[in-house]
């Protein structure tokens, strides 16, 4: 796999071309010893991705988010004149930290890359024992803004799902948005299913989660049905290509897997045809399928295994409920509210 050696465009000196110095360092490019050899910042962070993918196992997808923070961090360092790791210190990186702020970049991408680079620094601390002190420890994540997800109403949820069309396009599109509502899995998951991972016997999909995580989610009737209209079309499409032989559960109009962008596509396009006034992405449809099981009661630990969050902190953003209900549940759950319903009674 591709552990990102050689990206250039990190910054001045760093995979570029150049003579090679004594000790195997290339000309012009940041360095720092370890055990009597010198070592780019490119080849530590070469080092940790490594790491990263061969003893922490992450996805290829976490991967390539480490390498492009790590090189967003890189090239602002230089650009300060720190060319050495142990030139980089706490206000080094506050700095980073701020200079993002003010290119308006959202405070959950300012805390992504916070995050990878002190990690990276730990990396260089606990394992390669290059620095004594990780400079990015001390350095807080930037406050988040209290952000609600968006999701739909049942009703609106219902005239995005009801569809009259019986053609390949159609067909695919009601499967996929009945499967994403009926399931609540990423449509990362979704989009890499393959079609042996779907059990009709119990009506179950088992999908690959974040960090190599399995589980098993369930088919509502709808999805169920819709699954079953698909499925022999989606063949019928492939043996007139000759990609008998293709795996994925949704694929292309070419006959490739379909990607979350081309989904993303199709959700936009369903939402255009309804007129419904309202941003939805895939993930809306993630969102809606927790707010409403737990809306209708359902324990919040129970979705959290549904969704497949490891922290049930993830999960307690869907609790944002409407009064009526919160008034209900005061009333049917408090004693004094008990008390008061039941003496009506009496009366």
């Amino acid at each position: 796999m591709d552990s990102g050696r050689g990206w250039g465009g990190c910054g001045r000196g760093l995979g570029g071309a150049g003579a090679t110095r004594r000790g195997g360092t290339q000309a012009g490019a940041p360095g720092f010893p370890v055990g009597g050899e010198t070592v780019t910042l490119t080849e530590a962070i070469d080092r940790y991705i490594d790491y990263l993918t061969v003893v922490r196992r992450l996805t290829p997808a976490t991967i390539t988010a480490y390498r492009t923070d790590l090189r967003s961090f890189c090239t602002f360092v230089l650009g300060c004149g720190a060319e050495k790791v142990q030139d980089v210190d706490v206000s080094t990186v506050r700095r980073w930290v701020r200079t993002m702020g003010t290119e308006g970049l959202a405070a959950t991408s300012v805390n992504r890359r916070l995050s990878a680079v002190k990690g990276f620094f730990h990396y260089l601390v606990r394992q390669e024992k290059m620095i004594d002190a990780n400079p990015a420890e001390a350095v807080r994540s930037v406050k988040m803004p209290r952000r609600l997800p968006h999701t739909l109403f049942e009703g609106e949820m219902e005239s995005l799902l009801t569809m009259d069309r019986s053609d390949f396009p159609g067909l695919r599109t009601r499967a996929m948005l009945e499967l994403l509502y009926s399931t609540g899995a990423r449509i990362s998951e979704v989009c890499g299913a393959n079609v042996d991972d779907l059990v009709f016997r119990k009506r179950a999909l088992l999908v690959h989660g974040k960090g190599g995580r399995d589980r098993f989610v369930f088919l509502g009737d709808a999805a169920f049905t819709a699954l079953r209209e698909y499925l022999p079309r989606r063949h019928e499409f492939l043996v007139q290509r000759g990609l008998v032989h293709t795996q994925a559960l949704f694929i292309n109009l070419r006959g490739g897997r379909l990607t979350p962008r081309g989904a993303a596509g199709i959700v936009t396009r369903r939402i255009t045809e309804t007129g419904l006034q309202k941003p939805c992405t895939p993930h809306g449809f993630r969102h809606s399928f927790a707010t409403h099981l737990l809306n209708h009661g359902a324990d919040i630990r129970v979705v959290q295994e549904l969704l497949g969050h490891s922290r049930l902190s993830t999960t307690q953003v869907y609790t944002h409920v409407g009064m009526d209900r919160l008034r209900r549940i005061y009333r049917d759950s408090h004693p004094h509210g008990k008390l008061r319903s039941r003496l009506k009674g009496e009366e």
